[in-house]
């Protein structure tokens, strides 16, 4: 299995809902229902997956 570095899109679009994320950890953004630690995981899964897919 070769991986490959993510495109810079997918790197931000990763790195803006882990800062949800974080956000909502700390209770700053409180209308997302989904609990702190699902939103992290949301944003390494997409980084992850950009990792093994080639091209993305």
């Amino acid at each position: 299995m070769n991986l490959s570095a993510p495109t810079q899109l997918v790197y931000i679009v990763s790195l803006v809902v882990a800062v949800i994320g974080l956000l909502a950890g700390l209770g700053v953004v409180s209308f997302i229902p989904i609990a702190a630690f699902w939103i992290m995981t949301i944003a390494y899964v997409i980084l992850a997956v950009a990792c093994l897919l080639r091209g993305a």
